[in-house]
């Protein structure tokens, strides 16, 4: 497949370092006019400009990135695959693009991230889903540069763990846009933004991420937890939001998929 890319970031470096393993080629890459390198022929800034023969466009830049270009990408026919599943959360954002795809006959894959039991949640919704709660802890560090600071100091928190979010999924995935694409998953996955509950923890006895979802509804109840790493370049990045993506993109080239 051609390949077009959306950042140069962490997840989208690790991304396209593991793309020709899988033989597909990265024709295309997507950034901000000002963060253009002068002399890389196949990075463009502006969605016009991109070649025209993209079988995908994998979005690893944000949330600001799949507002901009995720619309005009989808009215262009071509399909996208993006870990900003967290932009869903505005109403007018899901709106641009469920229109944007159906103008163009295209598709937004949404990558599962840093989570994992999504199927199961999908398949309890299909039943009588009664509750869900999402609760996430990152050490303090992996909360810089989030709202997290404002009410907690992050750098000195060396003991303990203190909450610094409760809420619905909407208000997590609008508050924290770099921080809350996991309780979006869930929230898409089960019962919604309003009605997902959210937890999120800075805890400084932990140096993974970790990840819980509990669920209760007529199929009975389940608990799924997940400690994972964060990427080498960047401790707000899981390593498994990029192994996402390259799965996600295994999925819709596999002729027989799970």
């Amino acid at each position: 497949m051609k390949i077009g890319m959306i950042g140069k970031g962490a997840i989208a470096q690790y991304v396209m370092a593991r793309l020709g393993e899988r033989g597909h080629h990265v024709s295309a890459i997507l950034v901000r006019p000002e963060k253009l390198t002068p002399g890389r022929p196949k990075e463009f800034g502006a969605v016009e400009d991109l070649p025209s023969d993209l079988d995908v466009v994998i979005d690893c830049a944000g949330h600001s990135a799949l507002i901009a270009y995720g619309p005009p990408i989808l009215s262009r026919g071509v399909d996208m695959i993006s870990v900003s599943l967290g932009a869903l959360a505005d109403h007018s954002t899901a709106d641009a693009l469920k229109t944007a795809a159906g103008t163009g006959q295209s598709t937004l894959h949404l990558a599962s991230g840093a989570i994992g039991a999504l199927d199961c949640l999908s398949a309890a919704r299909a039943g009588t889903l009664t509750a869900v709660r999402y609760t996430g802890r990152k050490p303090p560090k992996g909360w810089l540069g989030s709202p997290a600071e404002a009410k907690v100091d992050l750098t000195a928190l060396t003991e303990g763990a203190v909450t610094h979010f409760e809420g619905s999924a909407r208000d997590a995935a609008l508050s924290y846009p770099k921080n809350a694409n996991v309780a979006a998953a869930v929230a898409l996955a089960g019962l919604g933004f309003d009605r997902t509950k959210v937890s999120l923890i800075a805890d400084a006895t932990i140096d993974q991420n970790m990840h819980e979802i509990v669920a209760e509804g007529d199929f009975g109840t389940f608990a799924f937890q997940i400690s994972g790493n964060a990427l080498p370049d960047n401790p707000r990045s899981s390593a498994l939001a990029a192994m996402s993506v390259l799965a996600k993109l295994d999925q819709i080239s596999s002729a027989i998929s799970l």
